[in-house]
């Protein structure tokens, strides 16, 4: 799965890591929400890293959590979904408006593969200082480049370059937004 291989993800072992994860999360999601360092204490148990200044809005999910690596200053907004069957890193200073979802899994556009239950997995890289605005999609393999916005409702289907604005679906650059 990591490899970027075909798996079969209702394999036991897998399965029962993403039951983990289910645990985990339903802990975290249920927290009063005033419970801050409760909450801080349950996305360091379930993330695979986690940078200083990091928060989480309640409803989250993801697949298995230890996939998911995240930097300093770093906020989700309400509705966040991370399905993290391959490596997702986002860096510093990055925001999710409400409803973003990562998806590094997909399934094969051959049939038969789809009948028998196999997927892939590519992993998704987010840079630094990075804004993706409202029910933002990104699918398996994106790179988005430092300084860069994606506008809300965009589908990130390819590559995008630093420091730019882009929208749309599929998402496409529309302005150069190098800092002065």
């Amino acid at each position: 799965m990591l490899a970027g291989a075909l798996y079969l993800a209702f394999d036991n072992d897998l399965f029962e890591e993403r039951q983990l994860a289910m645990d985990l999360l339903y802990q975290f999601n249920a927290l009063h929400p005033r419970k801050a360092e409760e909450r801080k204490e349950k996305l360091k148990e379930l993330l695979g890293s986690v940078g200083n200044n990091t928060w989480v809005e309640q409803r989250f999910h993801c697949d298995y959590g230890y996939n998911i690596h995240v930097g300093d200053n770093f906020y989700a907004n309400v509705g966040c979904t991370i399905l993290d069957c391959a490596p997702v890193t986002i860096g510093n200073n990055v925001l999710f408006a409400p409803g973003v979802s990562l998806y590094t899994a997909g399934h094969p556009i051959n049939t038969q593969q789809r009948i028998d239950g196999l997927e892939y997995a590519y992993p998704i890289n987010i840079g630094n200082n990075v804004w993706l605005g409202g029910n933002v999609i990104v699918l398996p393999g994106v790179r988005i480049g430092d300084n860069t916005i994606i506008g809300a409702g965009s589908v990130v289907t390819k590559d995008i370059p630093a420091d730019v604005i882009a929208v749309g679906n599929p998402c496409r650059v529309i302005k150069d937004n190098k800092q002065s």
